[in-house]
């Protein structure tokens, strides 16, 4: 290892410690006097470069990402020079002067951040899925009206048609061969041209106007793609680039605010009623794109009511997650989104669901439904695939899906959710079957301090309380990515990954067991696990050695309980377990493999009641008493599990099927932290997937809001 001069050494005046795989304290070099994403020794002594495949074993499941290149070319258009920037299928060209990637020096206009490809693959790919079954569903509509209408006019025809004589009048073969002769009108008509069906997208905040360069030249059934931008410059730039793509029949480019653009549809539509008292329906839009600097909460209410109520989709990026993920600007957050944020380890989910709910309560009071097709929390900002439905039936189920959350954010980080209302099965007059009723909840669930540890509890949201993502949707967004091609795609090992993992976060609740509605049923589902625990931030709690990922997520299913990643954070586990039962295998660990010192334990802290509980300290030292308040307290909050949620195992005398079903209460006399324990969490033939980002250069992230010219 090459050590580094002492004159080297002063000219290191920026460092970043990196949070990736490189471990605690790993620092990146920003100077340029080495190669980018070289990194110096974790030694604090010394710094020294280490070897370059080090680095790139690290990143191995970024390492494309972070070696790849913006290929940047220059180019003469109507006499001025433009560099051209190739993302998938379009190309545009940036202005000299104009930032691309890393070009934090030179002066900012309309720019191409190369961080964001991610962003874009995922929207083109998501608007295809969702633009097929659209175009599906609306094919089997057409086809299904066709045939009503088709039975109608057979039925009309065979009332007017008179009665055949039993012995027609002969006719003589002259007569019939002239009639043979005569053109049949049915068969001379000509077939009509079939018409391609209206697609249109608004990419409301075009920038650049990328976006909509690649939905016009990715998506074969898109009819129209309207890009609409504030800055005069940026919408010259728009029409520059859709001319140098030949995609000007396409787009429409406009420029003006987006909120004076969605609500003069709106104004326009509500003017041209049909007969029935209904309003037009010309102006509405199949996609709304929003991607603007910051939070898109103030274009909510315009664009719910500009996408198409048949089932449109907005795509929604928020970019504020210091706003929705913090708890340093709560009272913004309510401002912006009608919600408290969470602080803790789930506080990225927890921002999903805050927008979820803006989006909602915003599409509700026009009678609108959501659906969220896919939510994700990506690097630095939130991005939503949610579909948009007119349903007054289904909007009455939005305050069963709204909750509240009671967070031990001081304490343990246990917390406990309210529903703003309850939708139960109640049995209808007949008898013959159910239907939901909607009543009012009772509160609160959690008391005004945590049951685990002592600490005071916190009120956040409201926020969503149903599930994040179709199950449906997903798979078929994965359909497509065998399909498609890597060079248009360059993020597919990470879109792939995190798909994957959204997929398998889902746990669903409890079955219904009264005779409703399916479709009632699924409107009144709400997501009973709705966020996810992290090891390392449970055993920081109580000072032990963190157990690994594989011995917690053992230890659940050993119990009879289910586990799940989440996207949002890597280390994470979803699981059904109650927070008696995570901080039980917690203890557990503590006893079996993390023995602790009572002295480093601070009296009435979380960690000094949660162990104290345990047997752990404090009761320990008194004998007997000590050994049976420690068993009194391993079986706390067993007991409702056993009843609930038993477990199927062989190892005693079986029952009518051959096994036996074993409380928690046995289970956990029968837990050891070993190999056999871990290897129970571990996948057999779990692919490997680039499941979550790591920082894939140094000063990444979003680039500043453009200026206007």
């Amino acid at each position: 290892m090459q050590i580094l001069s002492k004159q080297h050494s002063y000219m290191f005046r920026v460092f970043w410690r990196s949070r990736s795989n490189f471990g605690a304290g790993a620092i990146l070099d920003l100077t340029n006097q080495f190669s980018k994403t070289r990194i110096l020794s974790t030694n604090r002594n010394y710094r020294a470069p280490c070897d370059k495949t080090i680095a790139h074993r690290q990143f191995s499941t970024t390492a494309k990402m972070v070696e790849e290149k913006v290929s940047v070319e220059t180019v003469t258009v109507e006499g001025k020079e433009f560099r051209t920037v190739t993302e998938g299928k379009a190309t545009i060209l940036v202005p000299q002067g104009a930032k691309i990637g890393e070009d934090r020096g030179e002066i900012q206009q309309v720019f191409y951040n190369p961080i964001q490809q991610y962003n874009r693959d995922l929207s083109v790919l998501a608007i295809k899925t969702y633009g097929e079954m659209s175009l599906e569903k609306r094919k089997e509509q057409y086809e299904s009206r066709m045939n009503k209408q088709s039975k109608k006019r057979k039925r009309g025809d065979d009332d007017q048609k008179p009665t055949e004589a039993v012995n027609p009048p002969p006719q003589d073969k002259a007569q019939a061969t002239e009639e043979a002769a005569k053109p049949n009108d049915a068969g001379a008509r000509q077939p009509k041209k079939e018409t391609k069906p209206s697609f249109r997208i608004l990419d409301a905040l075009s920038a650049s106007g990328l976006r909509a360069l690649r939905y016009a030249h990715e998506l074969p059934f898109v009819t129209s793609v309207k890009a609409n931008d504030l800055s005069d410059t940026a919408a010259e730039s728009i029409r520059m680039n859709a001319k140098h793509n030949g995609l000007e029949d396409k787009i429409t480019v406009t420029q003006g605010d987006a909120l004076a653009l969605m609500y003069r549809g709106i104004a326009d539509d509500l003017s041209n009623r049909d007969k029935g008292g209904n309003p037009g329906k010309t102006n509405k839009f199949d996609v709304i794109d929003l991607d603007p600097y910051g939070t898109a909460a103030p274009f909510f209410d315009a664009a719910v009511q500009s996408i198409r109520d048949d089932g449109g989709l907005l795509c929604i990026t928020c970019t504020d997650s210091a706003v929705w993920a913090g708890h340093s600007y709560c009272e913004k957050t309510f401002a912006l989104y009608g919600g408290i944020p969470i602080k803790g380890m789930h506080s990225h989910e927890a921002g999903l669901r805050l927008v979820l709910n803006a989006v909602a309560t915003s599409a509700a009071r026009y009678g609108l439904a959501i659906e969220p097709l896919l939510s994700l929390s990506i690097d630095f900002y939130t991005k939503f695939f949610i579909k948009v439905t007119k349903s007054p039936q289904s909007v009455k189920f939005l305050a069963s899906k709204t909750m509240l959350v009671y967070s031990c954010d001081s304490g343990c980080g246990a917390w406990e959710t309210q529903p703003m209302l309850r939708s139960k099965p109640a049995p209808n007059k007949k008898g013959s079957g159910a239907f939901y009723k909607h009543t009012m909840a009772q509160g609160p669930s959690a008391d005004r301090h945590c049951e685990h540890c002592g600490m005071k509890m916190h009120i956040n949201g409201p926020m969503y309380g149903g599930h994040i993502h179709s199950q449906e949707f997903i798979e078929r967004l994965l359909a497509q990515i065998p399909e498609a091609d890597p060079s248009i795609y360059g993020t597919m090992p990470r879109l792939e990954g995190m798909l994957r993992t959204a997929l398998e976060e889902y746990l669903p609740g409890p079955e219904v067991k009264e005779p409703v509605d399916p479709k009632d049923a699924q409107l009144a589902t709400v997501d009973h696990y709705p966020f996810f625990i992290i090891p390392s931030r449970l055993a920081n709690v109580v000072s032990c050695v963190t157990p690994s990922e594989d011995m917690v997520r053992g230890a659940l299913i050993h119990l009879g309980y289910r586990t799940a990643r989440s996207h949002c954070r890597p280390g994470s586990i979803k699981t059904d377990a109650p927070w008696s039962t995570i901080w039980w295998i917690i203890t557990e660990w503590i006893r079996q493999k993390s023995p602790i010192k009572e002295s480093s334990i601070k009296k009435n802290s979380a960690a000094w009641k949660i162990l104290t509980d345990a047997g752990i300290i404090g009761q320990e030292k008194r004998g007997a008493t000590g050994e049976t308040a420690k068993d009194d307290s391993a079986m706390e909050g067993v007991e409702q599990q056993s009843s609930e949620a038993p477990v199927e195992n062989t190892a005693d005398a079986p029952n009518g099927d051959g096994k036996l079903l074993l409380s928690e209460a046995e289970l956990r006399k029968t837990l050891v932290f070993d190999e056999n324990l871990a290897r129970l969490a571990r996948r057999r033939g779990e692919q490997k997937l680039v499941r979550y980002q790591m920082n894939p250069r140094e000063n990444w992230g979003p680039l500043a809001k453009a200026s206007r010219r």
